[in-house]
């Protein structure tokens, strides 16, 4: 007992007698330090450099304006060092050299529209995450928390060229959460398979999803009750944001009064409480992340283009958009782009008017079209879904040029992520996300020989395939992919 005690009166005689010098006492109305909220993950550390590589002899298809037939192609330390006509610079004897005669390259494949690692392979109900649908707004969750990357579909969609993927919530919700921009190398965790530096998206939906599944559960119920919601939660939004503008005054006023006189500056004023959900809607304000609306019809894509007026801010691109052409001139003038397929129609009465001259359409006005998938297969085919909407095109009189094609698959998606300065065409000192083809990739014949994601092979054609841990778990020996 005495040993317990001995401690506690030592303390008290000191403090007692002058023991702790004054500054060493806390007093009760010491103020404690301004709040901060914490802070979000880094992005993951970059991977140490692979060795250069050099393509020689191929048809070089940068998606951004130049064709080089025959060219080269030098990758170095995770990036594009040079690229042009002729041989290219003599290699060195670190340098790779691959003899591309008769084949195509082109940037590494982005689809803006994925479910995969959220839906996971195989299809039971264990692994489908991708929608919180417990409110019609859940702007708090994040795709990234519920992704898995053991999911065998991520290693498959490599071997069609795919380099980086847009992983959205579903579309059960007015607003679904924030999106997840993944590289497809072979990680244990989401958080280092995302692209560094890639923006988060947010995804809403309009139309019949919201209405279908709220309907009976307290609403959306219509059309009109999904947009009340919407405006519901951009004004709570706002006034968030003005409560945290006024916490930083107040704050600011505090701190130059201490450096004033600390006496009289008083107790720091108290922070806001910090709500999820509505800090991901300030972030939308801000422009920090990009909305990705999944809507079908014209007349609804017009309603949520006044939306975003009324509330300031930006949709970044349509999702499924099959009435986009109805729209062109204001979707090329407000430049908001479309994600959507080159012939998915009719599957539902939204998605009637959908024609397979949309992209066509929409590059003619101006505007920048993007093919997406919105499958965890077709997204294997991904160029070839691009050919058919360019011969689509064709057939009403619209001539689109390969690279005009290849941006629809590549540069344009980049932009659409907030990505484009560092992906989406073969441009000197971006990322070496490339793709080598057996033939010209708009062929239905073409196949992907080569892919590299930073500089990295992550799937070659000559080898076995990829296998996720979920696989090697179950002891397959040999898929196809």
């Amino acid at each position: 007992m005495d040993r317990l005690l001995t401690p506690l009166l030592v303390a008290t005689l000191l403090g007692g007698c002058g023991g702790l010098p004054p500054d060493a006492r806390v007093s009760s109305k010491t103020p404690l330090p301004a709040y901060q909220h914490p802070q979000e993950p880094a992005d993951p550390a970059p991977d140490p450099a692979p060795g250069a590589t050099l393509i020689r002899h191929a048809t070089i298809m940068t998606a951004a304006g130049a064709i080089h037939s025959p060219g080269y192609l030098l990758l170095k330390e995770g990036r594009i060092a040079d690229v042009g006509s002729g041989e290219g610079p003599a290699p060195d004897e670190h340098t790779a050299v691959v003899d591309g005669t008769g084949m195509f390259v082109t940037p590494g494949l982005i689809d803006t529209h994925s479910h995969m690692g959220v839906y996971a392979s195989p299809g039971v109900r264990a692994h489908s995450d991708g929608n919180e649908m417990v409110n019609p707004t859940t702007p708090q969750v994040w795709a990234e928390h519920s992704f898995w990357p053991q999911d065998p579909n991520l290693w498959r969609a490599t071997t069609g060229g795919i380099t980086t993927i847009q992983v959205l919530p579903g579309s059960g919700n007015l607003i679904g959460g924030r999106s997840f921009i993944a590289k497809l190398r072979p990680q244990v965790s989401a958080r280092l398979m995302r692209f560094p530096g890639a923006p988060q998206g947010l995804k809403i939906a309009c139309g019949e999803n919201p209405k279908h599944f709220y309907g009976n559960k307290g609403g959306p119920k219509t059309r009109m009750g999904n947009i009340a919601g919407f405006r519901k939660a951009f004004q709570s939004a706002h006034a968030y944001r003005r409560k945290v503008q006024e916490y930083e005054r107040d704050l600011n006023h505090w701190r130059n009064a201490q450096e004033t006189n600390k006496d009289k500056a008083g107790d720091p004023p108290p922070p806001v409480s910090r709500d999820l959900g509505l800090e991901t809607l300030v972030k939308v304000l801000e422009g920090e992340i990009l909305v990705h609306n999944h809507c079908y019809r014209a007349d609804e894509m017009h309603i949520m283009l006044d939306l975003a007026k009324e509330f300031g801010f930006k949709i970044r691109s349509f999702h499924h958009a099959l009435e986009a052409y109805k729209l062109a001139g204001r979707l090329a003038q407000e430049e908001v782009s479309s994600s959507t397929w080159a012939d998915w129609w009719g599957f539902k009465m939204e998605a009637f008017d959908g024609i397979p001259q949309n992209a066509a359409l929409l590059t003619h006005a101006g505007a920048r079209a993007i093919i997406h998938s919105d499958s965890a297969t077709e997204i294997r085919q991904l160029n070839q879904e691009a050919a058919k909407a360019q011969a689509a095109g064709r057939k009403i009189g619209i001539e689109l040029d390969d690279n005009q094609v290849l941006r629809w698959i590549t540069a344009n998606p980049a932009w659409a992520l907030g990505v484009e300065q560092h992906t989406g065409t073969l441009e000197k000192g971006k990322l070496a996300d490339v793709v080598i083809w057996n033939r010209h990739p708009f062929s239905v014949y073409a196949l992907a020989n080569t892919v590299f994601i930073d500089g990295h092979i992550v799937y070659e054609r000559s080898l076995p395939p990829a296998l996720s841990d979920f696989e090697i778990g179950l002891g397959f020996d040999e898929v196809t992919p």
